[in-house]
């Protein structure tokens, strides 16, 4: 089963839920061969914005979430928990774990919901192998941080676990920052909120002036930290952003304009 510790990050609601449909199977052993890769030092949730990316979208499939129009995606949802090096780097396939979603049949109601794809076809895992988008998501980052998650379960469970707990949806919602094709923000106010919510500078990355992704930062026992990290030597990036972003609302593929309503998490204002 999940550890007490995961499921005790879930919001009451949310845990309850999860409890239901987990079962009493919790998933792989996690015991594929590690490799040399360093111990990594934090974790970064990294959240996607569905307006930006669905209006890149030029085909439709199964798989992508930018295609169903009666179950558009309303907020930010999850592109990966990733454990990263305080310099800028990252390690990547540390195990020879393969993806097995059997492992997570239970929770694929809920991912699908809250970690979708956006694209279609198959994506890289590791060794030269292709997979789902989960399967990218774990072999390539999950292998990486079992000293602390343990295995391919747990791992999604965790991510779930902290996108509850971290709402950013609601936090911007909740401060006006809503989604729109005409309105513009101000960068610097949307840091700031999460700042005060959550105590944590986020990244923010932009596509032509849209948000595209905010990556909160964690250490390991998942208390919030600043993502910008200076050490001697290590050059910090120019941000991908402009002063003013917008949130572009989710267009269906009958280019019909479908604002995203407030969020309607059953749980969400529960944590």
């Amino acid at each position: 089963m999940a550890s007490p510790s995961a499921i005790a990050l879930l919001p009451a609601a949310a845990a309850a839920l999860l409890l239901v449909i987990a079962g009493v199977n919790a998933g792989g052993d996690g015991k594929g061969r590690v490799s040399n890769q360093r111990e990594f030092d934090y974790f970064k949730l990294t959240l996607q914005w569905p307006g930006t990316l669905c209006r890149r979208t030029r085909h439709c499939c199964s798989s992508n979430a930018c295609c169903s129009s009666s179950n558009s995606p309303a907020e930010f949802t999850i592109h990966g928990l990733w454990p990263d090096y305080n310099d800028g780097t990252w390690p990547a396939c540390c195990t020879q774990d393969n993806f097995d979603e059997k492992e997570i049949s239970t929770l694929v109601d809920a991912l699908q919901k809250y970690w979708p794809s956006y694209y279609c076809g198959s994506t890289s895992t590791c060794y030269g192998g292709k997979g789902s988008f989960w399967a990218h998501e774990w072999e390539k980052h999950g292998t990486c941080s079992s000293s602390v998650v343990g295995d391919e379960y747990n791992y999604f469970v965790t991510t779930l676990n902290v996108y509850f707990k971290y709402n950013v949806t609601r936090v911007l919602f909740d401060a006006g920052y809503v989604p729109s094709n005409t309105e513009k923000y101000p960068l610097g106010g949307i840091i700031t909120e999460i700042q005060n919510a959550f105590h944590t500078t986020p990244e923010i990355a932009c596509s032509n002036g849209a948000v595209q992704e905010i990556r909160l930062c964690f250490y390991k026992d998942f208390q919030p930290r600043d993502c910008a990290v200076t050490l001697p030597g290590m050059s910090v990036s120019k941000s991908s952003c402009p002063k003013y972003v917008s949130l572009p609302a989710y267009t269906s593929r009958g280019h019909e304009e479908v604002e995203m309503p407030v969020l309607s998490n059953p749980w969400s204002k529960s944590m």
